[in-house]
């Protein structure tokens, strides 16, 4: 088999929400197993979690019908989000003004890859050296 992982990935274009707000909950994602993802999402009460499970989710499928990778064994390798084109209406104001009001869209882009055999091993961590208490300081004289 090739050194070469394989990659599947998943566009939601046009999403009704400021990409800001949809970052805060793609930060958590990457590096995670999908299926670990997708349970996180999935408990999680905001929007952008609902729009973030719904592009998981379809870039799952596309691995797994295009190249036939079981879900169990896929990673969160990258969650970009993107601001798309913000629509513009107004709210009137006082005394005939206009207040702006911006209608913010993002596009999210979820990229899944396949684990690696070392990757799928729990990490074990370094014994470190115990760090010795620090020295109390003598109190001050008046």
């Amino acid at each position: 088999m090739s050194t070469e992982t394989r990659t599947a990935r998943a566009e939601m274009k046009y999403a009704r929400m400021s990409a800001f707000k949809i970052r805060d909950i793609a930060r958590c994602l990457r590096g995670l197993p999908a299926p670990e993802a997708d349970a996180r999402l999935r408990f999680a009460p905001q929007k952008s979690a609902r729009l973030l499970v719904q592009t998981l989710r379809s870039a799952v499928a596309n691995a797994e019908s295009q190249l036939s990778i079981p879900a169990e064994k896929l990673v969160v390798h990258e969650v970009q989000v993107g601001e798309g084109p913000t629509f513009h209406r107004f709210q009137p104001k006082a005394r005939g003004s206009a207040g702006p009001i911006r209608k913010r869209t993002s596009h999210i882009r979820i990229t899944l890859k396949e684990a690696s055999a070392e990757a799928s091993q729990p990490k074990v961590k370094k014994e470190t050296k115990e760090k010795k208490p620090a020295k109390a300081k003598a109190p001050a004289k008046e």
